[in-house]
C-alpha cells in the first residue's frame, strides 16, 4: 500500500483563530508530521480562493486525504467536501479539525492554544489516515409532505409546498385551523385586521386540490426515514357529519352544558357542541366529548333530537390513518405562559388582571364584547389600564429566562387601540426596555409614546393586588428612582410565550431535539435555521422560538422550500458514515438493537445484527454498547480512535 499523502490547511478565520493561535507555527510543526505531504495557511479557507487553494493542492500534490483546521464541521464540512470532490478526491477523505470553537475561542494564552491546536490537527490526521472512500446511500422517495400544525406558519408552509405541485397532509389538533392569529384583533405595525389577512389563507388551504386537511387530529407515531416516513394519525371523532350539518345552530341552543371558551380565553362560555369561532375552517360543529354530559353511556342527546338533517352521530369512533410522506414540517406554535403562575401579579385571583390574548378578544369586533373594552368583573368600561411587560419573561429566578420577543410590540398596540376605543382613557405601560426590532416597529412605538399620550414607566412591577374596586399596581420608576403606586381599573399582562404543550412529546415521536425551555431545536441557528438534525424533518414558526407573524410566515416558506428541494430530487442521498456489523464476531445478543435511538438495527434470521444504512445516523451508541466489537462506525473505528487518543495524549 502506498504511503498516505495528507494535506493540512490552516485557516486564520480573520482574527477568530489567528488572535489566539500562532497559525504560522502550527503550519511549520505539521510539515514535520508523518504522512503530511502538504501544509498551507490562509486568511479565510472557506472563501472562494481558499476552496480553490484546497482543490489545486489536491491535484498538484496528489493528496490522498485532507484536514481543514478551521471552525466546527457543522459550519463548513460540506463546503470543503464539495471542493475535494471537484478535484477528484472522495469527499469522505476530508475531515475538519476544530481549532476555533474548541481552541482559540476558549483560551487566552497564545502558546497553550497553539500547542492544543497542533494536537487537535494531529488527531484528525490520524483519523484521515484510517479513512476509506465511501459513496452516499441512494434511495427513492414518495411525493408527499406532512405539515404538523395549522397556524399561520403551517398554513403558509402547506400552501407553498402544494403550489409547487406536491401533495400535502395538513394536520391540526384543534377543531379549526388558524392558530392564535385567529384570536387577534389587529396586527402590528400596520394594524391590519387579523381575520382579513388570515381567513383567505385558511379558506385557500381548505380548498387547495393538493392539500388534505385533517383537523381534530394528531400524529401518533412516525417510523421510517427521510423520503419514506410512515406516519400514523388519529382523527378524533367530532360526532357531527360535516356533509350533513347545515349550520342552523339548533343543537347549540338546546345544549345544557356550558364550559369556558378556549378561543375566547375564558371570557365567555361555549356549549359542549360548538363552532370555535365565526370564521372557523372547517365551518362545522364539533361535539367536545370532554365537556358533554356523557356519551358512553349517552346521558343527554338533546342536540340530536333537534338536528333535522341527522348530522349528529354518537357512534363515531376515532380513525387511525397511515400515510407515507417524504418530508415533515413541524409548526406546532406556542401557548401563553399560565397566568396563574404569576401569583405576585394576582394572576388567577384578581378578576381584572388578564393576559394579552384576553385583551385581544375584547378588542376584536367578533369577540365576546363586540370590540368594546370591559372589565371582566362587572362589565364596566375601564378608564385607566396598566400594561405590564415581561410578565413571566426575562425572569430566570421565578419564571422564564428568555425574552418573548413580541411583547413590547403587542403591548404598544394594545395601549394604542385602547386609547382609540375609550374616550378620556389613560394607558400606563411598565417596561424594562423596549425591544422593537422590525421594519416599522420602532416608528410604531414612537407614535404610541409621542402622539397617543401613552405613559411609559421604566421599571419592574413588584406586586399587583385587589383593593376595594381598584387593582393596585406597585412598582418603581427607575428613571426617577421613585416608587410608583397606581390605582387601575384593569391590568393587562404581556405574558411570556411558551412552546405548545404537545411539542415536547412530539419531538420524542419524531426523534428530533428541543431546547431546555421546550422549543424545537434547529440544526444550526444561522446556517440551518429551519432544519432539524433528523434528515427530512423541518421546524418553523413559534414552536421553534418566540416570533411575530412576519417571521413565522417567512420560516414557514423557508421550511417549505427545503421540503420542495427534497421532493424535487429523483433520488435522495444519505450519509454513508454509518455503522457496519462484522457478522463473524457478532454474538447476536441484540444489545445494539435495543440501544439504537433510530431503530436502524435488527437481528437477522441467522441471529446476527444488521444495519439499515438509511435509518442509521452514525451516532455510535451501538458501538459503545457492543460487547464483542462487531459494531464499528465507518471511518471512525476503534483502531482510529485509539490512534487519535494516543496522539492527543503524547508529549510530542
Amino acid at each position: 500500500m502506498s504511503s498516505p499523502r495528507i494535506g493540512v490547511f490552516v485557516c486564520h478565520c480573520g482574527l477568530n483563530i489567528e488572535r489566539t493561535v500562532d497559525t504560522l507555527s502550527v503550519s511549520e510543526t505539521l510539515r514535520q508530521y508523518s504522512g503530511v505531504a502538504f501544509v498551507s495557511d490562509y486568511d479565510y479557507m472557506c472563501s472562494d480562493p481558499g476552496q480553490q487553494l484546497v482543490s489545486d493542492a489536491i491535484r498538484e500534490h496528489r493528496l490522498t486525504g485532507v484536514v481543514i483546521a478551521a471552525c466546527s464541521p457543522a459550519m463548513h464540512e460540506p463546503t470543503f467536501r464539495r471542493a475535494a470532490d471537484d478535484a477528484g478526491l472522495n469527499p469522505y477523505l476530508v475531515e475538519m479539525a476544530n481549532i476555533r470553537e474548541h481552541c482559540s475561542w476558549v483560551h487566552l494564552d497564545r502558546s497553550e492554544a497553539t500547542a492544543k491546536a497542533v494536537k487537535i490537527i494531529k488527531t484528525m490526521v490520524e483519523k484521515v489516515r484510517g479513512n476509506h472512500p465511501l459513496d452516499p446511500v441512494r434511495i427513492d422517495h414518495v411525493d408527499k409532505c406532512l405539515v404538523i400544525g395549522a397556524g399561520i406558519t403551517g398554513i403558509q408552509a402547506a400552501l407553498d409546498v402544494a403550489d409547487a405541485g406536491f401533495e400535502v397532509l395538513l394536520v391540526e389538533k384543534e377543531a379549526s385551523i388558524g392558530g392564535h392569529m385567529a384570536q387577534l384583533s389587529e396586527t402590528f405595525p400596520t394594524l391590519d385586521c387579523s381575520q382579513c389577512i388570515l381567513t383567505p389563507k385558511m379558506v385557500e388551504a381548505s380548498r387547495h386540490p393538493n392539500i388534505e386537511l385533517m383537523t381534530y387530529s394528531e400524529v401518533l407515531n412516525v417510523s421510517g426515514y427521510v423520503g419514506n416516513y410512515t406516519v400514523k394519525i388519529r382523527k378524533n371523532p367530532t360526532y357531527v357529519d360535516p356533509d350533513k350539518c347545515n349550520l342552523c345552530g339548533d343543537c347549540e341552543k338546546v345544549c345544557p352544558q356550558s364550559v369556558p371558551s378556549e378561543f375566547e380565553r375564558g371570557l365567555v362560555d361555549r356549549k359542549a357542541i360548538y363552532i370555535p369561532f365565526q370564521q372557523a375552517v372547517p365551518s362545522t360543529y364539533t361535539l367536545d366529548e370532554r365537556s358533554c354530559l356523557g356519551l358512553h353511556p349517552l346521558r343527554c342527546s338533546e342536540c340530536a333530537k333537534v338536528c333535522e338533517p341527522g348530522a349528529i352521530n354518537f357512534d363515531m369512533q376515532p380513525t387511525i390513518l397511515e400515510e407515507e410522506v417524504a418530508a415533515i414540517i413541524v409548526a406546532t406554535g406556542y401557548d401563553m405562559y399560565p397566568i396563574v403562575n404569576l401569583g405576585e401579579y394576582g394572576g388567577g385571583d384578581v378578576a381584572n388582571v388578564i393576559d394579552g390574548l384576553q385583551f385581544e378578544r375584547m378588542l376584536s369586533a367578533s369577540g365576546p364584547t363586540g370590540g368594546q373594552v370591559r372589565r371582566p368583573s362587572d362589565g364596566r368600561v375601564p378608564k385607566r389600564v396598566v400594561f405590564v411587560q415581561c410578565a413571566g419573561s426575562r425572569d430566570p429566578e421565578n419564571h422564564n429566562a428568555y425574552c418573548s420577543k413580541i411583547c413590547c410590540m403587542y403591548t404598544a398596540k394594545h395601549a394604542l387601540l385602547y386609547r382609540h376605543a375609550v374616550a378620556d382613557s389613560e394607558a400606563v405601560v411598565f417596561y424594562i426596555d423596549v425591544r422593537a426590532g422590525g421594519k416599522g416597529y420602532e416608528e410604531f412605538v414612537q407614535n404610541a409614546t409621542e402622539h397617543e399620550k401613552i405613559r411609559y414607566l421604566r421599571g419592574k412591577v413588584a406586586k399587583i393586588y385587589q383593593q376595594d374596586d381598584k387593582v393596585m399596581v406597585w412598582g418603581v420608576d427607575t428613571l426617577s428612582g421613585k416608587k410608583v403606586e397606581i390605582e387601575a381599573d384593569l391590568v393587562v399582562l404581556a405574558m411570556s410565550m411558551d412552546p405548545h404543550p404537545s411539542t415536547r412529546a412530539l419531538t420524542k415521536t419524531l426523534k428530533i431535539s428541543c431546547g431546555g425551555e421546550g422549543f424545537l431545536k434547529e440544526a444550526h441557528p444561522k446556517l440551518r435555521p429551519v432544519e432539524s438534525l433528523t434528515a427530512g424533518i423541518y421546524v418553523a414558526g413559534a414552536g421553534q422560538g418566540p416570533k411575530d407573524i412576519p417571521e413565522s410566515v417567512a420560516q414557514g416558506s423557508g421550511a417549505a422550500s427545503k421540503a420542495i428541494a427534497l421532493l424535487t430530487q429523483d433520488k435522495l442521498s444519505h450519509s454513508p458514515e454509518t455503522v457496519s456489523i462484522d457478522e463473524e464476531i457478532c454474538g447476536g445478543c441484540g444489545v445494539c438493537v435495543g440501544m439504537c435511538p433510530y431503530t436502524a438495527l435488527s437481528l437477522t434470521v441467522s441471529g446476527v445484527a444488521e444495519c439499515n444504512e438509511v435509518l442509521c445516523e452514525g451516532c455510535g451508541t451501538c458501538v459503545s454498547a457492543c460487547p464483542t466489537g462487531a459494531a464499528q462506525l465507518k471511518n471512525l473505528t476503534d483502531f482510529q480512535l485509539r490512534e487519535m487518543i494516543e496522539v492527543a495524549l503524547s508529549d510530542g
